[in-house]
């Protein structure tokens, strides 16, 4: 892949995605302020992929950060290409809709360029967007995805979504939409964790052998929340290889990170809402390839 300023991939329903994306995910304990602050700064640098979600609980928030950047005509709608997904509480047909329109009207959007699955995994539908049972665990639901796919389709012949795809499905989960009777779109995208330490290599083959594109998040190292994540465990951005790389070419742990997707056709998700680090990941462009 060689990068220009913001290269684009063309999905296989004739759509373009911008190659790097600005993610708008916050542990609880942040404001969601910054989600708003942060997806401003994104766009004034040059970003033009949002990717959020309705678990995120920043909807509002993002689409005010657009809806200013249209206004004051650093963009125009066009311009943006905004991922949106459909949380597990959603699975059941009848839900798919509402949840498309309750996210769109959060965002003040007349469309969603991209609108994917969250997860292959469904929790009990109702208002609780985590239903945990009297021990404390999860409840699941067991709707079929392919119903639930057959669901996004409708969506997007409503003109509602542009393109639709899915999310930390594996390839038997991948295969269980694609082989399905009466298909009418394929996922255009499939987006899950990768890193350095988890390059998904055979995911990342199987996609390209079926025309998808693989989103990465986590790309600079997997939320280390507590009660997710075992705070012993190496920091990415810390690894003594990357910094060697990143020394070498006068550049920043996370641009080797970034570029290291990259230039493997991945499609990168960079977090961060310090104003001066989003300014610093978009610089992912200007250095020659590795």
């Amino acid at each position: 892949m060689v990068l220009h300023k913001d290269p684009c991939v063309e999905l296989n329903d004739g759509h373009k995605m911008p190659v790097l994306g600005f993610g708008t995910y916050a542990p609880e304990k942040f404001p969601k302020s910054l989600a708003e602050e942060g997806t401003k700064v994104a766009i004034d640098v040059g970003y033009r992929h949002i990717d959020c979600a309705f678990i995120y609980g920043n909807e509002v928030e993002v689409g005010r950060a657009i809806k200013a950047k249209i206004a004051d005509g650093t963009v125009k709608r066009e311009d943006v290409f905004y991922t949106g997904k459909l949380w597990s509480t959603f699975h059941t047909p009848e839900r798919v809709r509402p949840a498309l329109e309750k996210s769109l009207t959060d965002l003040q959007l007349d469309y969603m360029d991209l609108f994917i699955i969250h997860n292959p995994v469904e929790f009990k539908p109702g208002d609780d967007p985590l239903p945990l049972d009297e021990n404390g665990k999860p409840i699941f639901h067991n709707t079929d995805l392919r119903d639930t796919w057959k669901a996004l389709e409708k969506c997007k012949d409503a003109g509602l979504v542009r393109s639709i795809g899915v999310s930390n499905f594996n390839h038997k989960q991948l295969e269980l939409i694609l082989n399905m009777p009466g298909l009418k779109y394929k996922p255009v995208c499939n987006q899950v964790e990768c890193h350095i330490y988890l390059d998904q290599s055979k995911l990342l083959e199987f996609c390209k052998s079926k025309d998808i594109v693989l989103v990465a998040y986590g790309v600079l190292g997997s939320s280390r929340e507590e009660n997710w994540v075992d705070q012993s465990t190496p920091v990415l951005l810390e690894n003594p290889i990357l910094g060697a790389i990143a020394k070498k070419h006068n550049r920043t742990p996370a641009h080797v990170a970034m570029r290291y997707l990259l230039q493997r056709g991945v499609v990168v998700l960079a977090k961060s809402f310090t104003p001066a680090r989003i300014k610093e990941n978009f610089k992912v462009f200007q250095h020659a390839k590795m």
